[in-house]
């Protein structure tokens, strides 16, 4: 009988996501330019030489640390309230390393995909995945693109983590291009500040279009209604760090209510550093669209980037 993960938080995680393998790939790249012939065989030796040897964290090691520890609220004869699923370019003789790591770390992920080059976005279905981390910028845009789920590119760890209170799962999100649709972030870009505070002060009681990560904000609002706490006091605690602000913040809250989800705490900023404010909130990580905001939080706290779609008019109008 097939595992019902409908009630399951999915999370796919690339290995390079997960832990470090910068050196490995490094080592890898060389080798393609010295001697492509031989490339891959170096790489497998190289992996096979270090398979015994843990590896560092990656960017989104302590997210999956704290998701997996949501399981501890699950009643007997539930399904998990996490899922994690580790996916790799890999083969699974050079995977290896990765398994290991997993075991020293006591990390509770059982399912995995290792596809020897080829991409895992394929098997994203397969696995019900309702949001991939990777370090691959084409394969978070194929993703981004086919609507399978919410994406992101991770960005390389903070040098210095701030702890996040123990029992507890941060997440934070930008609004517009993230959890909503790139319609208001448009107006913004092309018709200034004046008109989008207008057209979003007029348009506050209409809930704004569902964005790539609207999901996968119902499904933790979903993963907060299956732990026995009320929502005010769930380990699961959830974040809005926005550059709107007033008048254009109305519409926001409102949206949220419509969708039926309870967001923690709401930050409208209207152009002050959203850095600061993710350094007092501490999130296990940050999903933002724009690089002008994650270049300064990334070193601050793990960050994703969202990319837009392809034909989204956004990319022409990057700053």
């Amino acid at each position: 009988m097939a595992l019902d993960l409908s009630d399951t938080l999915v999370v796919g995680i690339s290995a390079t996501a997960l832990f470090d393998l910068q050196e490995a790939d490094e080592q890898f790249q060389r080798m393609k330019k010295e001697d492509p012939d031989s490339a891959i065989e170096v790489y497998r030796q190289y992996m096979l030489e270090r398979e015994n040897e843990p590896l560092s964290d990656g960017t989104g090691l302590p997210l999956v640390k704290a998701l997996l520890e949501l399981n501890s609220y699950k009643k007997e004869g539930e399904s998990p309230l996490v899922e994690v699923v580790v996916m790799s370019r890999n083969s699974p003789e050079t995977g290896l390393r990765v398994l290991n790591t997993i075991r020293q770390k006591g990390l509770k992920i059982s399912r995995s995909a290792f596809t020897a080059g080829e991409s895992a976005v394929d098997y994203l279905d397969a696995f019900d995945v309702d949001l991939f981390l990777t370090t691959s910028i084409k394969d978070a845009q194929r993703v981004i693109d086919s609507r399978t789920c919410a994406a992101a590119i991770v960005k390389a760890p903070p040098s210095c983590l701030t702890p996040v209170p123990e029992g507890q799962v941060r997440i934070a999100f930008d609004g517009d291009a993230v959890l909503f649709d790139e319609s208001s972030e448009l107006v913004y870009k092309t018709e200034g500040l004046d008109a989008f505070h207008r057209k979003e002060d007029h348009a506050q009681d209409i809930p704004l279009p569902e964005g790539p990560y609207a999901t996968l904000l119902k499904k933790l609002a979903h993963l907060q209604e299956r732990i026995p706490l009320r929502v005010e006091y769930s380990p699961v605690r959830i974040a809005l760090v926005t550059a709107r602000n007033s008048p254009a913040e109305m519409r926001v809250i409102k949206t949220l209510r419509h969708w039926g989800v309870y967001v923690d705490e709401a930050f409208f900023l209207g152009g002050v550093e959203k850095g600061k404010v993710l350094k007092a909130f501490r999130p296990h990580i940050f999903f933002d669209d724009q690089d002008v905001h994650l270049e300064s939080a990334s070193t601050i706290v793990p960050s994703g980037k969202v990319p837009y779609p392809s034909e989204s008019p956004l990319n022409q109008l990057k700053s």
